[in-house]
C-alpha cells in the first residue's frame, strides 16, 4: 500500500502563493494518474487538479490560471503550485491517485487564505 504524506500548506493572504508537495512511499506510484483534492468545512471533497502519467494536465474551473500540477516521478512526488489565491481556496488539500483517490488518504495540508 502506498502511503501519501503532503506538506507546504500555511496562512497566506489574498494574491498570495504557497506551493504543495505530496510524497507518496511506494514503488507503484509513478503508475498512478495522479491529483490534488480539497475539502473546505462543510462541504464535501473536490478534485482540483490531475496529473497523467504523461503529464497531461486537468484543472477545476475555479483554479484554472492559477494552479498548476507537476509531478516528479523518479523522487515519487506530485505537486501544486498556487498563485493569486483567495479565500474561498481554503481547505485542507489532499493529494491520492485520480479520478477516484483509490488509495488511503493522508492527513493532508491546511491551506488557509485571509487577510
Amino acid at each position: 500500500q502506498v502511503q501519501l504524506v503532503e506538506s507546504g500548506g500555511g496562512l497566506v493572504q489574498p494574491g498570495g502563493s504557497l506551493r504543495l508537495s505530496c510524497e507518496g512511499f511506494g514503488d507503484i506510484f509513478k503508475l498512478y494518474i495522479l491529483g490534488w483534492y480539497r475539502q473546505a468545512p462543510g462541504k464535501p471533497r473536490e478534485s482540483v487538479a490531475q496529473i497523467t502519467t504523461t503529464e497531461t494536465t486537468h484543472y477545476a474551473e475555479t483554479v484554472k490560471g492559477r494552479f498548476t500540477i507537476s509531478r516528479d516521478n523518479a523522487k515519487n512526488t506530485v505537486s501544486l503550485q498556487m498563485n493569486n489565491l483567495k479565500p474561498e481556496d481554503t481547505a485542507v488539500y489532499y493529494c491520492n491517485t485520480a479520478p477516484y483517490g483509490g488509495l488511503t488518504w493522508g492527513q493532508g495540508t491546511q491551506v488557509t487564505v485571509s487577510a
